[in-house]
């Protein structure tokens, strides 16, 4: 007499969840990916969102001048840049996707005692993003002004390198 066997054996199970389990970890790798690009691109799209209001600041205000720049990076203020939202140029300062405590880097940048100058820019996770090769690479800072010769900048930061910063920068 002969048994029906009924089910799978061992070894076939193992096989197929060792399938399931290197196709998983395939999707995911491109899952991860695709994230990493959409938050670059949320945060080129915050930086000419940001670049946006400071125009609208600029032509609005009255004075002339961009805002002046700051250390402080908390609930209160971006940098110094809370007048676009105290003035309504923009409902809100946006922040880094992974981070909400993260800033967006602003330096202003003096010509002839008015702030008629700015750096704004983010730090990208993808050292390929082609976004990289249309920005300023600019380095603002103190000893080594790039991005204007005639102006000085206020906490200024160094972009002039994105193969290894992945820092993309806007200017006006």
């Amino acid at each position: 007499m002969f048994k029906n066997k009924r089910g799978f054996t061992l070894i076939e199970l193992l096989v197929v969840i060792a399938i399931i389990g290197v196709l998983a970890s395939i999707v995911l790798a491109s899952l991860n990916n695709a994230r990493r690009k959409s938050r670059d691109a949320r945060r080129i799209t915050d930086i000419k969102q940001i670049q946006l209001a400071l125009e609208l600041y600029l032509d609005g205000a009255g004075s002339g001048q961009y805002p002046a720049s700051n250390t402080t990076c908390d609930g209160t203020d971006s940098l110094g840049l809370q007048p676009l939202v105290t003035g309504s140029y923009i409902p809100v300062i946006p922040r880094d996707p992974t981070n909400a405590a993260t800033c967006y880097q602003y330096a202003d940048g003096v010509i002839d005692g008015d702030i008629k100058n700015y750096h704004l820019g983010a730090v990208l996770e993808d050292v390929q993003n082609q976004a990289l090769g249309g920005d300023k690479d600019c380095d603002s800072t103190d000893n080594a002004p790039v991005c204007n010769s005639d102006a000085t900048f206020t906490n200024g930061f160094d972009a002039s390198d994105d193969a290894t910063n992945r820092i993309f920068d806007v200017g006006p």
